[in-house]
């Protein structure tokens, strides 16, 4: 293994923190759609039960309307027949003229009673649209109050990978060749990216294995590249002082 000194170590590990906040800023940044969508999608499915209930409005008022037209139309047919009462000549005619009326009449009133019904289910569906209005401007200015909390964050971490580019160029740069391809080289063999990880008590963090007696000696004088005989990553030891 190359020999190394404290600093390069220390720089390693600056710069394995560097691209961990970039991996998570990168992971954040490409969920902003997704999130921007979903609040969308809330908002149109609200609008859609908003839409849904003037529907309902509409139907009940065009089905109170149907019963306007049939009310009239008894009652100008009771109105032919009460006329007719004082044209008919037998008693057999006048008992027909008046069961016809009182006919009517027991139609008039079961309509009546239908559009009373009507009114209040017409009332009641459009108290329920007045709510759900009012709610749907709730949701609306919530929706985008957070579009916008998403959106200055986004900002924000596009202009912190910025600067973690920068950090990361000027690290990377204080790292002797071999030492960083060393690094590179494992963290692709690595399914979480993690090239360096610390020794603590003996005691390998990344895979939580004892490390040699020996080799753990040598870790604490800190002058070579030392690999964990487990998970291969580079390891440094983490002074408990």
């Amino acid at each position: 293994m190359p020999s190394v000194t404290q600093e390069q170590i220390t720089s390693l590990v600056k710069l394995q923190k560097i691209e961990i906040e970039t991996s998570s800023i990168k992971k954040q940044l490409s969920t902003v759609d997704q999130r921007i969508e979903v609040l969308d999608k809330k908002l149109l499915d609200f609008n859609q039960t908003i839409e849904e209930q003037k529907s309902l409005i509409n139907e009940l008022n065009e089905k109170y309307r149907t019963y306007e037209s049939d009310l009239q139309m008894h009652l100008d047919r009771r109105k032919k027949s009460e006329a007719k009462l004082s044209s008919v000549k037998t008693n057999k005619e006048y008992q027909s003229s008046l069961k016809e009326i009182d006919d009517l009449e027991n139609i008039n009133s079961k309509i009546e009673d239908d559009m009373i019904e009507f009114l209040d289910r017409i009332e009641e569906a459009e108290n329920v649209l007045k709510a759900k209005t009012t709610e749907f401007s709730e949701l609306e200015t919530q929706m985008k109050t957070e579009k916008e909390i998403i959106q200055k964050e986004a900002e924000e971490g596009r202009h912190r990978l910025g600067n973690l580019d920068a950090e990361w160029e000027t690290v990377s740069g204080d790292i002797k060749a071999e030492v960083l391809a060393t690094y590179n080289q494992i963290k692709e063999n690595q399914a979480y990216k993690i090239g360096i990880v610390a020794v603590k008590d003996a005691v390998c963090q990344g895979c939580h294995m004892n490390i040699p007696p020996q080799m753990y000696n040598e870790l604490q004088r800190g002058d070579s590249l030392k690999r964990c005989p487990l998970c291969e990553r580079i390891i440094y030891w983490k002074d408990q002082n």
